[in-house]
């Protein structure tokens, strides 16, 4: 079966970093990456949050005109362009980094926060989290200090600012698990999940896991 997992924005890196680790948790599946054909490298605000919407969208049209999609990520933590892609295809399964994580992370009713980089989009991330139905879960987001690009071309300096952001969920919110917001963020969420006393989530991972239990029904 093959799941393409839409990146939208245009770094062909993060595009192969996460398609790598949707790989790696669903090796029956085939993870097909697409970068987003314009926009920014790295959304970091509402602006490029609507950027990589139409981004999105546009690569669904491309998929349409494939034929061969049994599945599609949207691999922002934004989910941008999920409902354009629904919409497209309304017989397959659609998932976005978003949704996925805080489905997993609010499971058994745990409390959670997120932890990100990104200020410009912590209201994006809480409207996402109202869509869902879990904003009575939702503890807030915690940011890590320091501009957002520059951490990211950072790994070591990313992985501990954000566990230092988890930490503070866990001890200042009261949080039972802490989702790693953003999808050029999944290399450093998998050097976190094993490090605190509370789940980590990373959504790259969650993402292919629901995509998987899906594609099994």
């Amino acid at each position: 079966m093959t799941v393409y997992l839409l990146n939208p924005n245009t770094s062909r890196a993060t595009t192969e970093a996460m398609t790598a680790i949707a790989g790696r948790e669903a090796p029956d599946l085939h993870i097909a990456g697409l970068t987003a054909p314009f926009g920014p490298a790295m959304i970091v605000d509402e602006a490029g949050l609507a950027i990589g919407a139409e981004a999105v969208a546009a690569m669904a049209r491309t998929l349409a005109e494939r034929g061969d999609a049994d599945a599609i990520i949207v691999a922002a933590f934004g989910d941008p362009g999920i409902e354009a892609v629904r919409a497209r295809f309304p017989d397959r399964a659609v998932t976005g980094l978003g949704e996925a994580s805080f489905a997993e992370a609010g499971e058994g009713g745990r409390r959670f926060a997120v932890a990100t980089t990104t200020p410009g989009l912590v209201a994006a991330i809480a409207e996402r989290v109202r869509l869902s139905g879990l904003s009575d879960l939702f503890l807030g987001t915690v940011l890590t200090s320091g501009d957002p690009q520059a951490l990211v071309r950072s790994p070591a300096r990313l992985a501990e600012r954000l566990e230092e952001a988890c930490r503070q969920a866990r001890d200042e919110l009261g949080a039972e698990a802490v989702i790693i917001g953003g999808g050029p963020l999944a290399e450093a969420a998998e050097m976190l999940t094993d490090r605190l006393s509370i789940p980590v989530i990373a959504p790259v991972r969650a993402t292919a896991r629901l995509v998987a239990r899906a594609l099994s029904h």
